[in-house]
């Protein structure tokens, strides 16, 4: 009789202490709803890109656009070397800061931060007054600009040669490609005016810089669907003019502003104006 109470003993024991464990089990093990959310993500460890929609609800960052920097000529394509220097130095002493196109597709497709006040510096043409004005006026000042390159006026009268291209992406400005000889992509027809114009350009420049060329203004700012739609093969980000935008690649339609001969403070002005 005695060793059956003591079976019987030995048995509640450990029913109770099983139960016990149980309870503490559950208690320790988080309810689904206060377990932390996974981030969202991809195999290469980077956050989910933004979709078409969450680019196109960004706000645009302005991003200005020069082409001649010299004494002596008129028109809306054409600032003088002081103006230049004004613009510039007004930028810098508002607070803005100059950013890369990398910056600007990490902040589009992956929101990282941008530094206050940014603004984008650019430059079409190839043209020699970029290396010898426009890049040391910008270092002044701590700024990096973009240049966008024709590929078929290096080493001619009035143009960048191929070291002072280098040197650009050396200093830590970005070279981009503006095709070979300016034809609006647009007006490609076949395989062969995408390669003579986009792809082969954009090998010689990668050679010459040393560094993957991502990006390119597109001459005179002209394109449509179809092909900016192509030119996403190719480049990360396009850059038109003020231009309605692709709703669908907007990636591939980033506006830029002329920049004219206009006072300094007309610049803010046009800045505020066209980028809200």
């Amino acid at each position: 009789m005695k060793q059956m109470l003591f079976i019987a003993g030995a048995l509640w024991l450990t029913i109770a202490l099983t139960s016990c464990n149980n309870a503490t089990s559950k208690q320790d093990k988080p309810s689904p709803s206060t377990q932390q959310p996974q981030q969202k993500g991809n195999d290469t460890g980077k956050p989910s890109p933004n979709s078409v929609a969450q680019i196109m609800d960004k706000p645009e960052i302005p991003v200005l656009c020069y082409h001649r920097i010299t004494e002596g000529k008129k028109g809306d394509y054409t600032v003088s070397p002081a103006t230049f220097a004004a613009h510039i130095k007004i930028l810098a002493d508002s607070g803005y800061h100059a950013i890369s196109p990398a910056q600007l597709y990490d902040y589009l497709v992956y929101n990282k931060s941008l530094p206050t006040k940014p603004v984008m510096v650019t430059f079409d043409d190839s043209r020699e007054e970029h290396s010898a004005i426009a890049a040391p006026t910008l270092e002044k000042y701590g700024f990096r600009g973009v240049f966008f390159i024709m590929t078929i006026t290096y080493d001619k009268e009035n143009y960048m040669t191929k070291e002072q291209i280098a040197q650009l992406a050396k200093a830590g400005h970005t070279v981009g490609l503006h095709t070979w000889d300016h034809t609006m992509v647009t007006k490609y027809k076949t395989e062969e005016d995408w390669q003579k114009e986009i792809a082969q350009p954009k090998e010689k420049l990668e050679k010459i810089t040393g560094k993957p060329v991502e990006y390119i203004a597109y001459p005179n700012g002209v394109y449509n669907h179809e092909s900016a739609e192509k030119m996403s093969k190719y480049m990360k980000l396009s850059f038109s003019l003020s231009t309605k935008r692709d709703t669908l690649l907007p990636l591939q339609c980033i506006r830029r502003i002329i920049v004219p001969d206009m006072p300094a403070q007309s610049l803010l002005k046009s800045m505020r104006r066209n980028f809200k």
